[in-house]
């Protein structure tokens, strides 16, 4: 049935049992999750305040962004936000997600989702000639094809998932929630919580003897930008800015190496470095190092070169390719909740 016959009301209809607003109360221990909860506000992107003042006063009037973006709720209808079934299929659609939940979009032309509500005519495949970038992206929130089961946390404007395919165990991805090219063309303020992700890394990895190294492709051809996070044993660390100048010399160039005292020092200086029609790519290693490389317009630079020069360090090359690596969904939700739980004290957004 179509969503417009589900909503026609028959002259026997009663309410429903559903719509009872039940005013929520905290529990007396509520300073500490269990392993397998989530906060409520990690399936929210926008205004924190209001988020947290509605919950507390038992509104319920906003939507639940988990089961529009991807159609499930682990909380199932004890979830304190609606459960939309025709703002999950405009959603699939296209439709900006604030659009549908507050009637309006603050990023205007600059969203990269539809503004307006399709109707039977508009959902046609005939009669879409360009639903969304998100509808096909593995990474938008948004769009059917996001696997959430790797989803490890999620803040307002970009979310940690486990890496499908990993290097190594705990190979992480930073990632915006909504559609954009690289972390270097978001906002200056969203560098706060993209800060606070990699922070957390670095303490999760170090309480596990190891280090993280970040590194990012941002091209301009690129569909959805992920900041990879890749754990090596500490006693490697040393090694690793060698291993990228040799791997860039058989490549025929050489890194631009500049050294900052903090993460946010050191994402100033890319950001500067960034221009519209050229791309990078760029790796943060041990030390506060970054190593920079631009990318000229005719050239063959490696889409996973990072990987394939960590695989090398770690004597994984079997492993460069994230294809040879691959688990099981059930595999996947196994190591995601192991991952979890360990890296829970760390987590930002707990």
């Amino acid at each position: 049935m179509s969503s417009t016959e589900i909503a026609t009301k028959t002259t026997t209809t009663t309410l429903s049992p559903y719509t009872f607003v039940e005013k929520i109360t905290a529990p007396m221990d509520s300073t500490k999750r269990s392993n397998d909860s989530v906060s409520d506000s990690q399936y929210w992107r926008y205004d924190v305040s209001q988020k947290r003042q509605k919950y507390e006063t038992g509104q319920t009037d906003k939507m639940c962004f988990k089961f529009v973006s991807s159609g499930s709720c682990p909380h199932g209808e004890k979830c304190h936000f609606r459960h939309d079934i025709d703002a999950r299929e405009q959603c699939r659609r296209g439709v900006c997600f604030d659009f549908l939940n507050k009637g309006k979009c603050e990023r205007g032309p600059d969203c990269n989702f539809k503004h307006n509500l399709l109707d039977e005519g508009d959902r046609h495949p005939s009669r879409r000639p360009g639903s969304g970038r998100s509808k096909e992206c593995w990474f938008c929130l948004s769009s059917p094809n996001v696997e959430t089961h790797l989803i490890v946390s999620i803040g307002e404007i970009y979310y940690l998932a486990l890496a499908k395919g990993p290097l190594v165990e705990d190979h992480a991805l930073i990632l915006p929630v909504e559609h954009m090219p690289s972390t270097l063309s978001m906002s200056s303020e969203s560098e706060i919580e993209l800060s606070r992700f990699q922070s957390s890394l670095k303490s999760y990895c170090r309480s596990q003897e190891k280090e993280v190294i970040f590194f990012e492709w941002a091209s301009i051809r690129g569909t959805h930008a992920n900041l990879q996070a890749i754990p090596i044993p500490s006693s490697k660390a040393v090694m690793v800015e060698n291993v990228f100048n040799l791997a860039a010399q058989k490549l025929g160039f050489e890194f631009v190496a500049k050294t900052f005292d903090s993460i946010s020092d050191g994402r100033k200086f890319l950001k500067t470095q960034i221009h519209g029609g050229s791309s990078l790519f760029y790796a943060q290693v041990p030390g506060g190092t970054i190593l920079l490389h631009h990318v000229e317009e005719n050239e063959k630079f490696p889409a996973q070169f990072g990987r394939e020069v960590m695989a090398g360090l770690l004597n994984m090359a079997d492993n460069a390719d994230w294809r040879n690596h691959k688990h099981s969904k059930d595999e996947e939700m196994k190591i995601v909740e192991n991952f979890k739980s360990r890296f829970q004290e760390y987590d930002p957004n707990c």
